[in-house]
């Protein structure tokens, strides 16, 4: 693709969406699992429902339609058309702002931070906290292209979001992110120090040396506890789409219950929901994030990241400027010393005590504070 920035429109012709409801209609669904809760993953009462709205009453128009409010681009970097959106705030001299979704995710998850980041005094700050948001696309993910050849793992995403920056004319930007967006923030952080000028994750990933795993503090010892449930009850997932994760994708792309389900179980696991996802989010809300997968047929290719990426992206130190927002149903959580060992200039650390993996979607207001009061500390 042209490493010219083009104009980008989301137009899903009327067929894609009369086949989706054509398929959601004929669905084999597997029998009732026999508990009563999640734990051999997301019950099929509820899978019937939410595909019955989704095939009977959801509109992916007003979605579409509100996607397509704020500008949005595609670009050639390294080969690979990438979707982006650009939104630039009223205040001229805003600092520009690169933003990166991970798995299950997808941009939408920034649609309610938007404005308040971009036009802060509407939204109770001041002109200070203003940013020029660049939101893009994870190839392989959405809008963007899928790689056609092995290798785009997330330090060569890192390198090809510095690029855009720099196309886009920003000299100098901050760079945050959760889940694969944490890796990709902090591989910018890492290996692009001349234009990047600090970071902030909602996912720190560090690996702390064994004297302080052997006298853990006790928000640590909350930490490792995280982490064995993730590795015991939570990570078969990453493991198939680490592993093979082409075998993966026939069922994903041909059916959207399946679909549904797979990004569906990780909602209900990773927010701070109280036991069901709608305690957080809408089903309108949620649907419009699977919909990011169904509609571009990218429940293979997103899963390649983790092929890629999972266990072999660099784990190098970050120097510039860094923060660290930790909420309380995060998968992986890190103390403050913990992230001062791979973090070597960490200005802000917080711990909150409400949200989850997908905080800008779920506490935006949160998010919003946690992102001002983060950055004010670099500007």
């Amino acid at each position: 693709m042209s490493d010219e920035v083009h104009p980008f429109r989301i137009d899903i012709p009327d067929a894609d969406l009369d086949d989706l409801r054509a398929r959601l209609g004929r669905t084999r669904f597997p029998d009732a699992e026999p508990v009563d809760d999640w734990s051999q993953g997301i019950p099929l009462a509820y899978v019937r429902e939410l595909c019955t709205y989704w095939r009977e009453r959801y509109d992916w128009r007003p979605v579409e339609a509100r996607l397509n409010a704020w500008p949005q681009y595609k670009t050639g970097l390294d080969g690979v058309g990438v979707h982006f959106l650009h939104i630039r705030s009223p205040v001229a001299d805003a600092t520009p702002l690169v933003m990166t979704h991970g798995w299950p995710g997808s941009v939408i998850e920034f649609s309610k931070v938007i404005e308040p980041l971009t036009n802060p005094a509407a939204h109770g700050g001041t002109d200070a906290d203003a940013f020029h948001l660049v939101l893009p696309t994870i190839p392989g993910y959405g809008f963007s292209d899928k790689p056609t050849t092995p290798g785009w793992g997330v330090d060569r995403v890192a390198r090809a979001w510095s690029v855009l920056m720099a196309r886009l004319g920003y000299a100098h930007y901050f760079a945050q992110g959760g889940d694969w967006g944490s890796a990709i923030t902090a591989s910018i952080g890492a290996h692009d120090p001349e234009h990047c000028i600090g970071v902030h994750t909602n996912m720190a990933v560090v690996a702390p040396p064994a004297e302080m795993m052997a006298e853990p503090t006790e928000e640590e010892q909350d930490a490792i506890a995280a982490r064995q449930f993730y590795a015991d009850s939570d990570s078969g997932y990453s493991r198939q789409q680490s592993t093979r994760p082409q075998t993966l994708g026939y069922g994903l792309v041909d059916s959207p219950a399946g679909q549904a389900a797979w990004i569906v179980e990780k909602f209900y696991q990773w927010m701070d929901c109280d036991g069901h996802p709608e305690n957080v989010l809408t089903r309108d809300e949620i649907l419009d994030n699977v919909m990011f997968y169904w509609l571009t047929g990218t429940g293979a290719s997103s899963a390649r990241l983790y092929w890629e990426s999972f266990a072999r992206g660099s784990m190098d130190d970050v120097k510039v400027p860094a923060g660290i927002s930790v909420f309380p149903k995060e998968i992986f959580k890190t103390s403050r010393r913990w992230a001062e060992t791979r973090f070597k200039d960490l200005r802000y650390f917080n711990r909150l005590d409400k949200g989850g993996h997908f905080a800008a979607f779920e506490t935006p207001d949160v998010f919003v504070q946690e992102l001002r009061a983060c950055f004010a500390t670099m500007r």
